[in-house]
């Protein structure tokens, strides 16, 4: 099984971090992928430990992404959720968390197995270094769920999963 399903990639118009985990959370509850104590938990790890990467270090043009997820025990699946951002929303620094960052999308990791996590976000992390920048950008720009699917399942060279 791939990494990422077709059915759990987002484009959001939400205003807030929390808006915009409440709209995803609604999608993963009803497709049993998560716990029904996942939001709570979700909302309160990213208070204390903030998710936003500032990737304007790598090219300028480039937005900032962020990577909330939360503990295992809330998760029934192991998948990372792509979530466009139509409107960009403050996010804490994952290296300097009291700092802000205007972040325009998210890598959403569900982590079933606890073990995998910094294997995830270390493939997250490969795909965003190893496309060139002007592939890279063109990613950012899509606003259409199944071409952030298209292009994710072509060019993350994550190893795929069994569930």
């Amino acid at each position: 099984m791939s990494i990422f399903c077709e059915d759990t990639v987002f484009v959001s118009s939400q205003a807030s971090q929390n808006d915009v985990f409440r709209e995803v959370y609604g999608v993963l509850l009803k497709k049993k992928l998560v716990t029904v104590d996942f939001l709570d938990h979700l909302i309160e790890r990213e208070e204390n430990y903030p998710t936003g990467l500032d990737l304007t270090l790598i090219n300028q043009a480039f937005p900032n992404i962020a990577i909330p997820h939360t503990e295992s025990e809330y998760v029934n699946t192991t998948r990372i959720i792509p979530i466009k951002l139509n409107h960009p929303i403050s996010f804490n620094n994952m290296i300097q968390p009291k700092t802000e960052l205007e972040v325009s999308f998210l890598f959403m990791i569900l982590n079933k197995d606890g073990e995998t996590q910094s294997n995830l976000l270390a493939t997250i992390m490969d795909f965003i270094n190893a496309l060139d920048q002007s592939t890279l950008l063109h990613f950012f720009q899509l606003n259409d769920p199944k071409e952030i699917y298209t292009f994710l399942t072509k060019n993350f060279k994550g190893e795929r999963l069994n569930d």
